[in-house]
């Protein structure tokens, strides 16, 4: 963590803020994904980065295991509209789904954004976003 930012806490105020940031699938540009871990990170956020071609289990294992608030899909791929249902489908038969927030970024084309959101995801950041918006939604909403 870097010393010199404040700590970013999670909403019970013990701990900060912590976020899994995953490559679902074949997918593997990994730059904007790396690039949100380390920025996070440099904020004050715990991260916890899976690597690329995990499963939707997977990374629902994964975020159960290190008690996550915020997960992360980084999807560059176009396997969004199966992957991304599935990872949903996981949290939800787990009982984690309300306990965290589920965000999307990458190259998600506008006609699939909706149905995303309507199915569960809680934002999606098209490339162009701004890191500082994407650290805001998190701080107000983890």
């Amino acid at each position: 963590m870097n010393q010199s930012t404040n700590q970013t806490l999670s909403t019970d105020q013990d701990r900060p803020i912590r976020v899994i940031i995953g490559k679902i699938g074949l997918d593997g540009h990994t730059r904007g994904a790396k690039t949100l871990a380390r920025t996070f990170s440099d904020n004050g956020m715990e991260v916890i980065y899976t690597g690329m071609r995990k499963t939707p289990e997977e990374i629902t294992v994964m975020a159960i295991q290190e008690d996550v608030d915020v997960v992360g899909i980084s999807s560059l791929g176009g396997s969004h509209m199966t992957h991304i249902p599935e990872l949903i489908t996981e949290l939800e038969e787990r009982g984690v789904k309300d306990d965290v927030l589920l965000v999307l970024g990458g190259v998600i084309p506008k006609a699939d954004r909706q149905e995303l959101l309507d199915h569960g995801v809680d934002r999606i950041y098209p490339p162009d976003s701004d890191i500082a918006e994407i650290i805001d939604y998190i701080e107000a909403n983890a």
